[in-house]
């Protein structure tokens, strides 16, 4: 996938993103996400950090974190955590059409939206159909690195099978499922692993810690 369509699936999950934190009730901002100790909020507040990055004030601010993406992407959403809730949805919307990012592939944006819009609203019931071709995009991305989010030394050794599109990755043991929910637990979110079946899937939850 181009660069720029890439781009065009980055504003639309931004844009349905925007549309979720709008309908939020102040409760629904302080549940737990599927990001281990941030409640939703901070989750939002990370995911519009991350759509104003620039390399610049990337290195600057990774360098002042000593270099720990943990501790950068605290303080990153920390910094934007007195915004009103409709502060951060009219500054993400205005992220709808930009192509700002830090260092990294552009894939790795797609990624970014992608995961965190369902750490926030699975927690909620919510439900929100990313596009095939993005699902598609964000895993072939991801099933070779282990940069960030770990994918390949988790998958590795399984055979990967969406159920609900023409994708699959490795030689294995079996792991079927939908391709968001693989996706997601490509990434850690064992939340998900309910969603998956096959002789793989022992194997992949015990890579999950």
């Amino acid at each position: 996938m181009k660069a720029s369509e890439v781009w065009q699936y980055i504003g639309s999950e931004r844009s349905a993103m925007a549309d979720t934190w709008e309908s939020l009730t102040p409760e629904q901002w302080s549940t737990s996400s599927w990001c281990e100790g941030w409640t939703v909020q901070k989750v939002a507040d990370h995911v519009l950090a991350a759509a104003e990055q620039t390399p610049p004030n990337f290195f600057k601010e990774f360098a002042s974190a000593g270099f720990k993406f943990n501790v950068f992407a605290d303080r990153g959403a920390d910094r934007l955590s007195t915004l009103s809730p409709a502060d951060l949805v009219q500054r993400l919307r205005a992220r709808t059409t930009t192509t700002n990012h830090p260092p990294g592939p552009v894939t790795a944006m797609l990624g970014e939206i992608v995961v965190h819009g369902d750490d926030m609203r699975r927690p909620l019931g919510l439900s929100h159909a990313t596009p095939e071709a993005a699902l598609m995009t964000v895993a072939d991305a991801w099933k070779k690195t282990n940069i960030l989010v770990g994918s390949k030394r988790r998958i590795e050794g399984l055979r990967l099978k969406a159920t609900d599109a023409s994708w699959t990755y490795g030689d294995g043991p079996e792991v079927d499922g939908p391709l968001q929910s693989l996706v997601l637990v490509m990434t850690g979110r064992g939340q998900a692993i309910g969603d998956l079946s096959g002789a793989g899937v022992p194997v992949l939850a015990s890579r999950l810690n």
